[in-house]
């Protein structure tokens, strides 16, 4: 256990993080299987820029890498033009 009054605080704030971008990243993950499941070409279309946005939000901060948000948004696209 933390000896100092700083590690407490620091230990509570990771904790409060920790929840908040597990929140976040949940949210993201339904998106995208949201996404994936969809076979209605306009409503992926509107869907892509959200789940775009979203993944770059979690990219900047630091939820998930920048590779994987690349990653994730590569695939979508590849779904969204693969619909028909």
């Amino acid at each position: 256990m933390a000896n100092h009054k700083s590690a407490l605080k620091a230990a509570r704030q990771a904790e409060a993080r920790r929840e908040e971008n597990k929140y976040y990243a949940r949210t993201m993950r339904n998106a995208l299987k949201k996404m994936r499941a969809t076979t209605d070409k306009p409503e992926a279309d509107k869907m892509l820029p959200e789940l775009s946005a979203m993944l770059d939000k979690l990219a900047k901060k630091n939820v998930i890498h920048k590779n994987k948000a690349s990653n994730l948004k590569s695939s979508a696209t590849k779904h969204v033009q693969n619909l028909k």
